[in-house]
């Protein structure tokens, strides 16, 4: 069957710094080039914007308060308004790639909705606690406030899935989530990791590494604590964050703490590196995947998408407590069999979330549902 090609837009949350879903952007622009892209605020690094094939940015009313480049955290309240706010009437395909609002936009009933799901909102439904400890609000009328807010936040995404036609979810971990939180399937596509980038290194270095946003639930304190109970072996901490003031200062001498770095940076630790210490929960991780795509064993909290990114005995080893103390036992015994890990196995591992393998995953997927929308259309005549 032969359909027109669509009028495309995406749905992205906010663009304010280039991680993980910024990446999947960049790959989904791959296939649409011509699609416009919808976000609550904009103000993505100079060094980064060539990336996004300078597509039409359109912004929410979130753009123009005062400080909002700075502050977008403190606007949650307003982020569901903010993308209901998107016309996106002028669009056959809307693609949102959400992880926390974006797929409450509003379409309509000739429109075909495809969601890519990073996760419901963590700090919404079941890490509210975690949320509200880390934020230092279990108490107070600003505690108060935050669980109000939150209240009405679920009630809100919960109606969210009525808009969705199909979901993506970025891992089986967060397929369970979906399930679970909106009772609705999705096929899993594992996001897009650039391992063609990553040479296979020697590992000859003294040091083990982590890399990521600083931000509370990567838990890199808890991988510096760790270290400042094994004096005798060094941690290179690479990443930009609100906590990286805190990380330096908690540092002991065996533990560098470089801030962000270039890419050619990252990528020369993490192919001398022992291994890369990884201590979030996390809906995929693409920073565990670019490690073994260097040929670096990964030692990780054996929950969420790690599990399945990294082969426990065979390209990497867990710690099943996000605790120091389980991070130092976990590095003890990673020292005792080091050498029984293959370089050439871990890349081979990582080669299985390559670039090219998204995008012929998404295309197809995506493909195959405008075609069925497009009957279902004609059929209804």
């Amino acid at each position: 069957m032969v359909t027109a090609a669509p009028r495309v837009a995406i749905v992205h949350e906010w663009l304010v710094t280039y991680a993980g879903s910024e990446k999947v952007l960049e790959e989904m622009l791959q296939v649409f080039p011509e699609a416009d892209i919808f976000c609550a605020l904009d103000f993505l690094p100079e060094r980064f914007r060539g990336r996004l094939k300078n597509s039409k940015i359109k912004t929410s009313f979130i753009q123009r308060i005062p400080f909002a480049k700075h502050l977008h955290r403190y606007f949650l309240a307003l982020m569901p308004l903010a993308v209901e706010q998107h016309d996106l009437s002028a669009y056959d395909l809307v693609i949102s790639n959400s992880h926390a609002v974006a797929k409450g936009c509003l379409t309509g009933s000739s429109q075909l909705h495809i969601c890519y799901c990073y996760t419901p909102i963590r700090y919404a439904w079941d890490l509210q606690f975690q949320y509200l400890t880390e934020s230092n609000l279990l108490w107070g009328v600003r505690s108060v406030l935050a669980r109000w807010t939150l209240h009405k936040i679920r009630i809100w995404d919960a109606r969210t899935p009525l808009t969705v036609d199909a979901f993506i979810a970025c891992s089986r971990y967060i397929a369970r989530r979906i399930r679970k939180i909106y009772r609705r399937d999705s096929v899993v596509i594992y996001p897009n990791v650039d391992v063609e980038s990553f040479e296979l290194g020697q590992q000859d270095g003294d040091f083990y590494i982590t890399a990521s946003r600083i931000v509370p639930y990567k838990h890199i304190p808890l991988i510096i604590n760790a270290f400042k109970q094994m004096p005798s072996r060094k941690l290179v901490v690479i990443g930009d964050g609100p906590l990286l003031k805190e990380c330096i200062a908690i540092a002991p001498s065996n533990v560098k703490v470089l801030g962000y770095q270039s890419d050619k940076v990252l990528r020369d630790n993490l192919k001398r590196a022992r291994a890369f210490i990884f201590a979030a929960e996390e809906d995929f991780g693409i920073a565990p995947v670019e490690a073994q795509a260097c040929g670096t064993p990964v030692i990780a909290f054996g929950r969420g998408g790690a599990t399945e990114t990294v082969i426990d005995g065979e390209t990497g080893l867990f710690f099943h407590e996000q605790t120091s103390e389980a991070i130092v036992k976990a590095v003890d015994e990673f020292e005792l069999c080091r050498s029984k890990f293959d370089r050439n196995r871990i890349r081979q591992n990582a080669d299985r979330f390559s670039t090219s393998r998204f995008c012929s995953e998404f295309r197809e997927f995506v493909f195959q549902q405008w075609e069925a929308h497009c009957r279902s259309m004609q059929s209804k005549g």
